[in-house]
């Protein structure tokens, strides 16, 4: 029998704000332990909570980027359960009023990983429905020594977005691709610097299988807390094999909550899954419901940025530039921004991606301490390569001298001599010179033999120190050629 899986995903982002979701503490990753601390984030007896305006607009503006309807009024709950590192041993979440309901991601197909772009279902722009967006505070983190634990309590109450979807996913690579997209707009919105080494994007999957075809759904795992995309992605797969595997053997799949092991490769049990009324939501006492009509939600609209697509399509409309070349820019919002003021400054903006995309960013990562080209200047080195007045060998050699030196790309060209040869008067003698010289590769030329031009060309390029145009001098040798 053939199975397919059910993947659905709660997406965890700690907001980029400047104090935590009810107290003032700050918001800040790497502090010395326990150093951001009040009797609000604490659980202090009477301590009561003050919500975050600006969390409650970014998660306001997540739900408008992603096709959400904003909730006119929403609560806040007290979500209970034990949870080590929780210092109030409740959660202050939302349960049946969210701020955010429904939505949708579209899955580009360069959103996929690259040895999975060529698959239909890549291609295909998957439309993957969201549930709905709500807001609640962190909890703080454990820390397992050899002898003992600790806990650091700074990220305990900062503020955690959680965008659930519907079981719309059914390869990791659809995960993947879906993480990959949300991640981007949720960086092109600030919200978020949804950096994954800092545990500002968070994981739970939930994952059952069943025959293909069925409309019933199979008894679901949940893996916690994967803190990478591409773990997404090896976890569900290893799921995936090891459900099949134990139901199509006459096993039984039971629920529970599971750890990835990255290391060993295999998810682990947790424990058994608790249900929500496990949990005994109830309206918080401290907090008053919130209404985003009005200020609250004229703010988010007012910081509507333009979204990855969007942007993609501009700069294809725009600029001519190829899907990938747009896909590639728009995936990094500054780099985007630095070509576009650099395009302003050139005749031939895709020249201007090619440089950016294939040298500029091998350069950067080669040596990321190397000052930043002038966008200007980046603008006039195109020109110099679409006009054939540099090659692109030259062209990179400019470029990787303007990193260092900030100076016009035509003077560096100059001084270096490394300015291409295109006039035709100069080329033709070495041309001439490339025939006298090689009478076998003419010979074997004039025979049929297509390919003895290349060494014609390689006399030229060595006689002309490269600076020699390699289209032009092509076409000189072909016409000497013929000639004789």
């Amino acid at each position: 029998m053939t199975y397919e899986a059910v993947i659905g995903l709660e997406v965890h982002v700690q907001l980029k704000t400047q104090t935590k979701l009810f107290c003032g503490c700050r918001n800040e990753f790497g502090a010395e332990p326990n150093s951001h601390l009040c009797p609000v984030c604490l659980g202090l007896p009477g301590a009561l909570p003050v919500p975050n305006e600006e969390a409650v607009i970014k998660t306001i503006l997540t739900g408008l980027m992603l096709g959400s309807t904003i909730a006119p009024r929403a609560k806040f709950d007290r979500k209970n359960y034990f949870y080590p590192d929780m210092p109030k041993n409740y959660q202050i979440s939302q349960y049946d009023q969210p701020l955010c309901q429904g939505g949708s991601l579209t899955l580009p197909s360069l959103s996929f990983p690259k040895d999975a772009q060529k698959e239909p279902q890549a291609l295909a722009n998957k439309k993957v429905r969201l549930v709905r967006i709500h807001l609640e505070e962190d909890v703080g983190k454990s820390f397992h020594l050899e002898s003992r634990s600790g806990i650091d309590f700074n990220r305990a109450g900062t503020p955690l977005m959680e965008i659930v979807t519907e079981p719309d996913l059914t390869t990791p690579e659809e995960a993947f691709a879906l993480l990959t997209t949300l991640r981007e707009i949720l960086r092109y919105g600030n919200v978020s610097d949804v950096d994954m080494e800092k545990g500002q994007l968070r994981c739970d999957v939930n994952i059952s299988v069943r025959p293909a075809g069925a409309r019933d759904f199979g008894t679901k795992r949940e893996i916690k807390n994967l803190n990478s995309i591409s773990a997404v992605r090896r976890a569900l797969k290893y799921e995936i094999e090891s459900q099949i595997e134990l139901v199509s053997s006459g096993g039984t799949v039971v629920q529970q909550t599971m750890r990835w092991d990255d290391a060993r490769g295999e998810t682990i049990p947790m424990r058994t899954k608790e249900q929500a009324h496990d949990y005994r939501y109830f309206p918080d006492p401290d907090l008053l419901p919130i209404h985003t009509d009005g200020r609250l939600r004229t703010e988010a609209e007012g910081r509507m940025p333009e979204l990855p697509e969007q942007k993609k399509n501009r700069l294809c409309r725009t600029y001519g530039l190829s899907e990938y070349q747009a896909s590639v820019l728009a995936s990094d919002p500054p780099l985007a921004d630095y070509f576009e003021s650099a395009a302003r400054s050139t005749r031939n903006p895709i020249t201007l991606a090619n440089l950016i995309l294939n040298d500029y960013l091998a350069l950067r990562q080669e040596a990321p301490e190397l000052a930043t080209v002038s966008p200007e200047y980046f603008g006039e080195l195109a020109d110099l390569v679409s006009d054939s007045r540099l090659n692109s060998r030259q062209g990179r050699e400019v470029l990787a001298i303007l990193l260092r030196t900030p100076k016009s790309p035509k003077e560096i060209a100059e001084e270096r001599g490394l300015a291409q040869i295109s006039d035709r008067q100069a080329l033709e003698a070495f041309c001439r010179e490339a025939i006298a010289a090689n009478p076998k590769s003419v010979a074997d030329y004039k025979a049929g033999k297509a390919a003895a031009i290349n060494a014609l060309k390689g006399f030229v390029m060595k006689k002309s120190r490269g600076q020699a145009n390699p289209q032009r001098i092509h076409e000189l040798l072909e016409a000497l050629l013929r000639e004789r």
